[in-house]
């Protein structure tokens, strides 16, 4: 395909929906924002214990499908692509999702597997930071369900899906507001089972520059910043020491609901899931730390980039 396209990427997580309507350039590498947004929608609400997806976070999420099919019309969108992650991967009742998403949007959700999902993220994140950083890069995508760990230079190298994620681990662990030592001990060991097993996968300790994506990462960002409301252009590759970064962490996990919700950068969506996932990332960034050293290197900082799989998909329709 030559040329500009005008495309729409939807991802559909565990916790969240975001669109992306881009003007793309597969040419001459070129990706334009028109719309960017996301809406808490919460379709994994559940789905660890039930196996299927709630009927209310279901409506919850058509709802926001219809809103975006709106802005897609108003934008002469030329082509639509969707795709759902780790909560309808797991749902007994997906094709209920699936029908829903096709009745809302023309289009038919694709459920891709961990592996798609990885690459597409590593080529959402790395596409603006190549040049800017020196490779291998260590992307990681923390979601609601699952957290992805791509290793790459100009290519994946080697990518692993952990069953762990913001949303999941606050409805497996962290019932106490703020959480007691015992769920977060527990919390931590879970992680770092999930992490033992990724490093059979993917060499971590090859990683010079550290990259997170996805709303926790970028909600810790914004809190090691020190904002007072959420500004994706402070957020989006901004670089913070490793310790700033698992002080931040720390932080947020330690403070509860109320304290949470009253930061200004906060999304009501997340203040009852972020402790978990600020776990995770502190978890994530404190091991890779370590597997740089012990392998003879250093890292001693973390890239946060406000460019993802959303990107990535975007990427995708233009070139298919």
């Amino acid at each position: 395909m030559g040329g500009v396209t005008r495309v729409a990427a939807i991802d559909c997580g565990t916790n969240s929906i975001r669109l992306l309507v881009a003007d793309v350039d597969p040419r001459a590498g070129t990706l334009v924002d028109l719309d960017r947004r996301m809406e808490v929608v919460r379709l994994g609400q559940g789905v660890d214990r039930t196996g299927r997806i709630a009927p209310e976070a279901l409506a919850r999420t058509l709802d926001a499908a219809r809103r975006y099919n709106d802005i897609c019309t108003e934008l002469g969108v030329e082509a639509i692509r969707f795709v759902a992650t780790s909560a309808s991967r797991d749902a007994e009742n997906r094709a209920d999702f699936v029908n829903g998403v096709h009745d809302a949007l023309g289009v038919e959700p694709e459920v891709v597997e961990g592996l798609e999902e990885a690459e597409l993220s590593f080529q959402g994140a790395t596409g603006v930071l190549a040049g800017k950083h020196p490779g291998p890069f260590l992307v990681v995508d923390l979601g609601g369900g699952s957290t992805e760990l791509v290793l790459g230079s100009d290519s994946v190298q080697a990518a692993f899906s952990m069953d762990v994620g913001c949303v999941r681990l606050t409805e497996r662990h962290l019932h106490t507001d703020p959480p007691t030592p015992d769920e977060v001990g527990r919390s931590r060991r879970d992680v770092a089972a999930a992490l033992d097993t990724a490093s059979a996968h993917v060499p971590l300790g090859e990683t010079v520059t550290l990259v997170g994506l996805a709303g926790t990462v970028t909600t810790v960002t914004a809190h090691a910043l020190g904002l007072t409301s959420y500004d994706p252009h402070a957020i989006d590759g901004s670089v913070l020491p490793v310790e700033t970064v698992l002080a931040a962490c720390e932080d947020l996990l330690a403070r509860n609901h109320e304290q949470r919700a009253a930061l200004g950068f906060m999304h009501p969506g997340r203040v009852d899931v972020i402790g978990a996932g600020a776990l995770v990332w502190h978890e994530v960034v404190s091991r890779v730390r370590d597997d740089v050293v012990r392998a003879g290197g250093e890292l001693t900082s973390v890239v946060t980039s406000e460019h993802d799989i959303l990107d990535g998909i975007a990427w995708s329709v233009a070139t298919r």
